[in-house]
């Protein structure tokens, strides 16, 4: 009964973190195509200029304690009003930081206009400090259709924000302000959604024993957010404006394919991972099987990405965004492997190894921007491509300290994987004979995902694929 409950609750989790982030990705494709086409490159590059101070912001607001919270399996009142109070005040105090230390970045990219610009989208801060412990409590119980449901509504409303703002010529504000009532409003859906309520009484200590594997949490996080971000700050200061939102753009596209998958396996891994910690044969099994479910998804929507980037961004949003078509590719083969990072990090964390989870990403980040520092005179694309490469290096090291956890074998993963992604690259080869000599951009688009979308289904009946086969008896269920 145990594991027929937690298959139900597994495939509950991924069915509705799929529709939640599929709608998602459907919401932010339209609002995208509409501020894409009003706005210029110039405008996306100043808000792009301030990716890494909201990164390494909300790392610190959250400290480590959504993960902390979710291993421990017992957590009383008076510890989550520990949390709640520290993350309350924690995000007041470093949005009134930021808010005097904001003509300083002016001055680091030498524009004005990024005074009052940072003033108003780090008021997110404080907002997302309030949600933490909400969030925690919902993710910690498998809540992710109310998840999904203030997801949802949070982007519709903060989308039609946005695309007001642009019609009426704000600019650069339309992309900064429809960022922070995105997070404004979500916040306040989980604290009012969640089943949890703070209260004044508080157990501080709990804060002082769950530090050690937090702060570790936290210093990753950190380190994380400024190697992600380390490309928009190169180009923000050596470059321009226009070329940060290139680059912004092609990550953009690449992020939403890549949240779509990541959401639908973040939001069930950690919690699947800790119910099953005492089974370690058990715990093989699940991990394996979302492997399996990630190659699924992930290989034909990444690399599909890729395939129809020239058409996607021509048709969607124009000729004026062609120079972003090569950074969206880059960034599909990445985020292509990005479920199984996510997968190893999660197991990892849900085993309390959040020192060797630190240790490992500021050793795999220190070694990618030695490369970016490096190839930086032979351009943007030299840089990043050695940066994507160091990625992949690095799933070896993530694979090799979670075989020391659960004793399992790098061919059995590859094993997983492979039938995915030859399907995949079998499915756009028999496309691609079908439609080169097409010139119409649009017929091209539609026969591209049509008939990949087609051959890939047909490969994988004709494989006899378990993880198809039921995923097609739970949607029949739904």
């Amino acid at each position: 009964m145990a594991e027929q409950s937690l298959k139900e609750k597994t495939a509950k989790g991924l069915f509705w973190g799929g529709v939640s982030n599929g709608v998602q990705q459907l919401l932010n494709l339209l609002f995208g195509i509409f501020l894409a086409r009003i706005l210029n490159a110039e405008d996306y590059g100043l808000v792009g200029m301030l990716a890494i101070f909201s990164g390494i912001a909300s790392s610190i607001i959250n400290s480590g304690f959504t993960e902390a919270l979710t291993n421990n399996r017992s957590t009383s009142q008076r510890e989550y009003n520990a949390v709640f109070w520290f993350t309350f005040f924690v995000g007041l105090l470093l949005y009134l930081i930021l808010y005097f230390s904001a003509p300083l970045i002016s001055t680091f990219y030498h524009r004005p206009e990024l005074t009052a610009l940072s003033r108003v989208l780090f008021i997110s801060f404080f907002f997302s400090g309030i949600a933490s412990v909400p969030y925690a409590v919902m993710f910690k119980n498998l809540m992710v259709k109310e998840q999904a449901k203030i997801d949802i509504v949070s982007l519709l409303l903060s989308g039609i924000i946005g695309v007001v703002l642009a019609l009426n010529n704000f600019a650069y504000w339309a992309i900064a302000l429809q960022s922070m009532s995105y997070v404004t409003i979500n916040s306040l859906l989980k604290c009012y959604i969640s089943p949890w309520r703070p209260s004044f009484e508080m157990d501080l200590s709990f804060l002082k024993r769950i530090f050690p594997f937090s702060v570790k949490i936290f210093l990753t996080n950190i380190f994380t957010q400024i190697n992600s971000n380390i490309f928009s700050v190169l180009l923000g200061k050596f470059y321009d404006a226009k070329q940060v939102g290139f680059y912004s753009q092609g990550y953009k596209w690449q992020g939403m394919g890549n949240t779509f998958i990541s959401g639908m396996i973040n939001n069930v891994a950690q919690p699947v991972f800790v119910s099953v910690g005492d089974d370690l044969e058990r715990q093989r099994n699940v991990f394996r099987k979302m492997v399996r479910f990630g190659s699924f998804i992930s290989f034909p929507l990444m690399l599909g990405l890729a395939f129809i980037g020239n058409e996607f961004i021509c048709l969607l949003i124009g000729d004026k965004w062609l120079p972003s078509v090569p950074f969206l590719q880059l960034f599909c083969v990445w985020g292509a492997m990005g479920f199984l990072w996510n997968l190893y990090a999660k197991l990892l964390i849900s085993h309390g190894k959040s020192e060797l989870y630190m240790w490992g990403i500021i050793g795999v980040g220190v070694v990618q921007l030695l490369c970016v520092f490096v190839c930086f005179p032979y351009g943007i694309y030299c840089m990043l491509v050695a940066y994507i490469c160091v990625y992949f290096l690095g799933i070896l090291f993530w694979h090799y300290s979670v075989n020391r956890i659960i004793d399992m074998n790098l061919m059995s993963v590859i094993k997983d994987m492979t039938p995915y992604l030859l399907a995949t690259g079998l499915s756009f080869f028999i496309t691609w004979l079908f439609t080169m000599r097409i010139e119409n951009l649009l017929i091209l688009l539609l026969l591209k995902i049509i008939l990949s979308a087609f051959f890939y289904v047909i490969l994988m009946y004709l494989g006899n694929s378990i993880i198809f086969k039921e995923m097609l008896v739970y949607l029949r269920k739904k």
